[in-house]
Order: C-alpha cells, then sequence, then structure tokens
C-alpha cells in the first residue's frame, strides 16, 4: 500500500508525536538544530600563557641555564660548601657571569625572532592589546631563567647546609636575584623586537659579560654597583643588610618595565612611573656603597675547649670545626702538658693575638686548610699553629744565629711534618751540591740541637721550654736570656 508524502506531515496540535521520532524545537525564527563543533564555544581553551610555558622556548632556556649554573657551582664546590656567606657570593657571581647575559640573549633572540618570522603581525589580529601580546610572549621566558636560578640556588643551599653550622642565608638575595634575571630578559624581549638582527642577542651577552667583570673593579665601585645580580659577598664577615638585594631587583626590574610600556603601551607616557622608580633605586645604590653590607656578629665571638691548656678557640661562625681543630692540635697540645709561660689560649678572631693569646692558621677561605667541614691536612695544620707560637711577627727583625737554631729545633719538636722533613732533606742535599759550608752548617747546628732536646728527659724538657717560652714574646731579644740547646 502507497502512502503519500501528507502521511509524515507534523501532527495537529495536541496529538503526540509518532514513536521513535524526536520533536522539533521552534526558536522563533528557525528551526533549532544541534550547533556543530565549529559553532560551540571553546570552553575549556588553554590561554596562551600555558601554551607558552608547555611548548615554547621557556621551558629549554630554563633547562639550558640551570645546567650552566650547576656547572659553575659544582667545579667549585670545596670553596663554598660549609659557608654560608661563600654560597651566596658565589651564586651571586654566578648568576652575573652566566645568568644575565644568558637572560639579556636569549629575550633579544625571541623577540627578533619575532619581527623577523612576523610573528608581531598575527598576533596584532587578535583583540588582545599590543602590551598584553608583547606580556604574553615575554613573561614565560622571563620566568626560565629565574626559575632555573631558584632551583639551582636551592640546591646550592642544601649542599651547604649539611657543612655550615652557624647563621643562615639570607632570602631577599636570592629573590632579589631572580627577579633582576626576569627584568633582563624582559628587557632583552624589548631590545630584540626594535633591533631584530641576529647579531643582537650575542652583542647583548657579550656586554652583559662585560658589566659582569666591570663590577669586581675597584675603580669602578659606583658603578659597579648598578650591575644587575651583583653582590660583593665573601665569606661571612659580611652580611647583606636586606633590603639592598630588592633594591637592587627595583632597578632591573623598572628599566625593564619602562621599556616595555614604551614599546607597547597605547600611553606610553606611564613608562615615566617604572623608570623614575627605577632611577631612585639607583640612586639609592651608588650612594649606599659599602654600607650594603653590614658586619656579621658572630664573627666577633668564639667557642673554646677549656679543658686543655692552652685552650682551643675556633670563631663562631664555624662551630662545628671546634673537633676537628682540637683534634689537630691535641699532639701540639699533649707536648706541651706542664709547660709554664704558655699562651693563655688559640685565638681565632679577624685581630692581632693579644699577648697572652696565640693566633690559630687561618680556617677560611674554604678549600685550603678546609675543605667540607674537614680540616684536609692536621700535620700541617699543627705545624702552623705551632709556627705561629715560637716567635710570631719576626721577619722584620731575624734574631740572632744561636736563637734561630733553638727556635727551629723547638718548632720541630712541638709538631713535626714530613712536609717540612722532606724539604729540609732537599735544602741540605742542594746545598752539598753547589758547596755551601755556611748553610751546612747552620743545618748542622739545627739537627745537633733538636737531637738534644729529644734527649732530654721529661722533667728536664719541661723546664727548658718554660724558660724558653717565658722569651717568644720577643722579636729581638738578648741571645743570653733564651736557652740554649
Amino acid at each position: 500500500m502507497d502512502v503519500s508524502p501528507a502521511a509524515d506531515a507534523s501532527p495537529t496540535m495536541g496529538a503526540s508525536p509518532a514513536a521513535g521520532t524526536r520533536p522539533t524545537v521552534s526558536t522563533g525564527t528557525t528551526t533549532g538544530t544541534r550547533p556543530t563543533a565549529s559553532t560551540r564555544p571553546t570552553a575549556g581553551a588553554p590561554h596562551p600563557l600555558r601554551i607558552e610555558f608547555r611548548r615554547g622556548f621557556a621551558p629549554w632556556a630554563a633547562v639550558a641555564l640551570l645546567l650552566a649554573l650547576a656547572w659553575a657551582l659544582a667545579a667549585t664546590a670545596s670553596q663554598w660548601q660549609g659557608s654560608w656567606g661563600d654560597t651566596t657570593g658565589r651564586l651571586s657571581t654566578a648568576a652575573g657571569a652566566i645568568g644575565v647575559p644568558f637572560a639579556l640573549a636569549t629575550g633579544a633572540w625571541q623577540g627578533g625572532r619575532e619581527r623577523r618570522l612576523r610573528m608581531t603581525e598575527l598576533r596584532a589580529t587578535t583583540p588582545r592589546s599590543p602590551l598584553a601580546q608583547l606580556l604574553t610572549a615575554a613573561l614565560p621566558l622571563a620566568c626560565g631563567p629565574a626559575a632555573a636560578y631558584l632551583v639551582a640556588a636551592a640546591g646550592a643551599l642544601l649542599a651547604c647546609a649539611p657543612y655550615a653550622s652557624a647563621g643562615g642565608p639570607v632570602p631577599t638575595v636570592f629573590a632579589g636575584t631572580a627577579l633582576s634575571l626576569a627584568a633582563c630578559t624582559l628587557l632583552g624581549h624589548v631590545a630584540g623586537r626594535v633591533m631584530p638582527w641576529r647579531l643582537t642577542a650575542p652583542a647583548l651577552a657579550i656586554c652583559g659579560y662585560v658589566l659582569a667583570g666591570a663590577s669586581t673593579l675597584h675603580s669602578w665601585s659606583g658603578l659597579a654597583d648598578l650591575a644587575p645580580a651583583h653582590l660583593r659577598l665573601e665569606g661571612d664577615a659580611d652580611l647583606p643588610v636586606s633590603w639592598y638585594p630588592l633594591v637592587s631587583a627595583l632597578w632591573a626590574a623598572g628599566l625593564a618595565a619602562a621599556a616595555a610600556l614604551a614599546h607597547a603601551a597605547y600611553r606610553r607616557a606611564t613608562a615615566l612611573l617604572p623608570l623614575a622608580a627605577s632611577l631612585c633605586a639607583a640612586v639609592l645604590l651608588v650612594h649606599t656603597g659599602d654600607g650594603m653590607l653590614r658586619d656579621n656578629p658572630l664573627v666577633h665571638r668564639q667557642v673554646c675547649d677549656d679543658s686543655i691548656r692552652p685552650v682551643v678557640c675556633v670563631n663562631a661562625v664555624h662551630p662545628d670545626l671546634l673537633p676537628d681543630v682540637t683534634r689537630a692540635l691535641s699532639g701540639l697540645t699533649g707536648r706541651l702538658k706542664g709547660v709554664r709561660n704558655l699562651p693563655a689560649r688559640f685565638e681565632d678572631l679577624g685581630r692581632s693575638p693579644h699577648e697572652d693569646e696565640a693566633e690559630l692558621p687561618m680556617l677560611t677561605p674554604f678549600g685550603w686548610n678546609v675543605v667540607r667541614g674537614n680540616l684536609t691536612d692536621p700535620e700541617r695544620y699543627a705545624w702552623e699553629a705551632a709556627q705561629l707560637m715560637v716567635r710570631r711577627d719576626c721577619e722584620r727583625s731575624p734574631s740572632p744565629r744561636r736563637v734561630r737554631v733553638t727556635d727551629e729545633a723547638v718548632l720541630r719538636w712541638l709538631a713535626p711534618d714530613p712536609i717540612d722533613k722532606d724539604l729540609r732533606e732537599r735544602f741540605v742535599a742542594a746545598a752539598r751540591q753547589r758547596g755551601d759550608t755556611k748553610e751546612l752548617a747552620r743545618f748542622h747546628a739545627e739537627d745537633t740541637a733538636y737531637a738534644h732536646l729529644t734527649a732530654m728527659t721529661d722533667a728536664e724538657r719541661r723546664s727548658f721550654l718554660s724558660r724558653y717560652f717565658a722569651t717568644v714574646q720577643d722579636c729581638d731579644p738578648d741571645a743570653s736570656e733564651v736557652p740554649s740547646l
């Protein structure tokens, strides 16, 4: 049976639709249909900043800078591990010499590349303002060097913590340096857009490196304070004031913000505000000078082990070194047991020792006598301590020959040193080869005096050393006052 088209017409009012069919909804103008993929709203689309963070150049730049900083820090780890000041100074040096040139170059490379590939014209077709377009391209890359530096700083501080025994880092230093690196990247990006040449990036990198080198020159001390991420900090004697790193970052960030506003803002006069803030920060940095560092109060204190004589003291900046130093000097203090007229203590302060004190050999800078919280050569350290006890600071007024012979014999007995013994044998052999009888006679006299001292009984040796140490404070003593061997 044939069915006419009229049989498929829409049902009359009040009739229900046929089973298996869907009703049509009228919108008043057109018949309602399902929206296609092209007409549906793009709900949940990723933000352009997120795309730049994930797929742009920023992650690769961060990894490259992180590897460079890690290599520079690892190569000199023995010189900063154990000192918060040395660690902070080394991080600042690496940021100034590596991070700043890298940030300027990567920013300029990306900015120039966008101009060369006409990406700026493509972004101009979007409804965003020119400033928003610039920041969308530049901010993810600016975060890359800053994040890489913060990761490197965190790793260095964690590597320093097991060996640093007092004090602590100054967090504002690392925050200010990270902000300075981000500002340098933004500044380089604007420069790359203005000068989209391939040589702009290496030229800015060279300028950044020269600026980092010039910041170490004392003759440029005023202008050196304007170098981004610059901090003249060595050891633990000084601490940066808390506001300095933030003011230094304001100087760089103000310049970058002024450059970005002048290049892309609708009202370019708004660039005057960050420029004024940057100039104020620059004036403050130049006029403050050395006032950006303050004395570390721990440097003027000591921690001591008064269970032995002389008392052994080390600087309060490194109290964990006291057991190592005490063990290294145990042979020296054991030989001095029962001897009178000794110094009251071994001191470790940044000043000349008092009359009743003997100076300890320098524990800092790290990398020489101390590496990662341990003395590198305890025997040599004890020999240096004994040498500072025996006729110290007497190079300008040499004592009579007999006194020098006695000094050498006492020094050899107090702290025998294998290196000193090997050098002595070489000097004797060289004197014999050239036939220097005077030098050979001096070595023979010293050997005879040393043999005489070692042959004494303990009571005789204590009596001799008590009389000897009563004269060691005099650099030019009367030969008759110094007991002879």
